[in-house]
């Protein structure tokens, strides 16, 4: 599979190969759904907490005696029916979200979605970002050239790049990622990945013995 490679300025270039074993990979959504579900629920981390009749403090010696009184029999004042006591089947922080899955699932589904991009034609490719010094204008005006600049972008860099990183940073539709941490959750949430030569040579490097 090959794909038009442009410049920051939107000129066509040369054209490059992308992997097919990565890049044309028929979709499964339930794959995909799958490996999403395990990411976002993985995340989660219970706050909430109230506490039952074993965590409530008191109630350790019985309100009143059992017969004689002419009021309902009670224990302790650490029961669910007391207003001071327990609470029934309410939220606890000790419910556990997490699922599991295998890395050949999560792999296929991170091909799958970069397979998608590709095939819908919003995978933008440029030969490099060439950014020089720290300038928010200048990113602006990359994805002005490339028509990306009301879109959700995704940018994948090859490494860590503080021209590039700081100078995307307050663009509110773009989010950065580098190219060996992808994952389908921000692919999911973007419309479009821009990325460079040297990024896709990163991923063919980290998946080349996956494929």
């Amino acid at each position: 599979m090959k794909i038009q490679v442009i410049t920051t300025k939107g000129v066509k270039k040369e054209q490059y190969e992308l992997p097919s074993e990565i890049f044309e990979v028929a979709p499964n959504e339930s794959l995909i759904h799958q490996v999403y579900r395990y990411l976002v629920l993985n995340k989660l981390y219970p706050v909430a907490h109230t506490k039952d009749r074993s965590e409530v403090r008191g109630g350790g010696k019985k309100p009143w005696k059992q017969k004689g009184t002419g009021r309902a029999r009670h224990g302790s004042t650490r029961s669910p029916i007391w207003r001071t006591g327990g609470i029934t089947f309410g939220p606890t922080s000790a419910k556990n979200f997490a699922v599991s899955i295998n890395k050949k699932m999560k792999r296929k589904a991170l091909f799958m979605t970069l397979s998608s991009r590709v095939a819908a034609d919003k995978f933008v490719l440029v030969d490099d970002f060439a950014l020089s010094a720290i300038k928010t204008k200048e990113a602006v005006s990359i994805l002005n050239n490339l028509k990306l600049e009301d879109k959700k972008t995704l940018v994948i860099i090859p490494r860590e790049d503080k021209y590039a990183e700081k100078s995307f940073a307050n663009i509110p539709t773009v989010s950065l990622i580098y190219a060996d941490s992808l994952n389908i959750e921000d692919i999911l949430k973007s419309d479009t990945i821009l990325t460079s030569v040297s990024s896709v040579d990163t991923i063919k490097d980290i998946y080349k013995n996956y494929v």
